[in-house]
């Protein structure tokens, strides 16, 4: 009896994913399309985000300077090479702190300029707030004038009781603004 195997199944793989095609991308744009169909073939399994690199910052300068260089003629050849590293890794130290104390006074401008946009914009809304609650108080004076004025002329006299009985009752819906003096679309 000979025991037969299937070709596909193999003991370290697992028997129900199939090979995918070998596809190599010509554009940054075809690669990052091949990186999401990738990502988004298990849904399910989470991606990792790599961190953002950590801000470079040079070694302190040493407190205690052991190997001090003298200025005396006849240095060997080999101190020319110590005395270069040194004044390469002095530069960049003080190149680094130039670029932080920029970008410090670059953040502390972004911070005022958004303080003050903040207090403009603040100053403005304040500004129109109150405009809108000078116009709301006028209305509503204007509304308790028209409404006293309406009582004061219903009381006044038994002929006007006649003259009002003339007018088109009013729905509860209705309110008392005026009638528009001309039609839209008509003539």
């Amino acid at each position: 009896m000979a025991v037969t195997r299937e070709s596909n199944t193999r003991p370290g793989k697992p028997a129900g994913k199939e090979p995918q095609p070998l596809v190599i991308a010509k554009t940054a744009a075809e690669e990052q399309r091949l990186k999401l169909e990738r990502l988004m073939r298990n849904p399910d399994k989470p991606v990792t985000i790599p961190e953002r690199p950590k801000e470079w910052n040079p070694r302190a300068p040493p407190e205690f300077v052991r190997d001090v260089m003298g200025s005396s003629a006849g240095a060997g050849s080999g101190e020319f090479h110590v005395y270069r590293h040194l004044r390469r890794r002095e530069y960049q130290r003080q190149e680094c702190m130039d670029t932080m104390s920029e970008k410090q006074k670059m953040d502390k401008e972004y911070q005022e300029k958004l303080q003050k946009n903040n207090q403009a914009t603040a100053e403005k809304a304040a500004k129109r707030r109150k405009k809108r609650q000078k116009l709301k108080e006028k209305k509503l004076m204007a509304q308790k004038a028209k409404l006293e004025e309406g009582k004061d002329g219903d009381g006044d006299s038994g002929s006007n009781s006649a003259s009002s009985s003339d007018k088109v009752p009013r729905k509860e819906g209705d309110d008392d603004a005026e009638e528009p003096s001309f039609v839209m679309g008509g003539r």
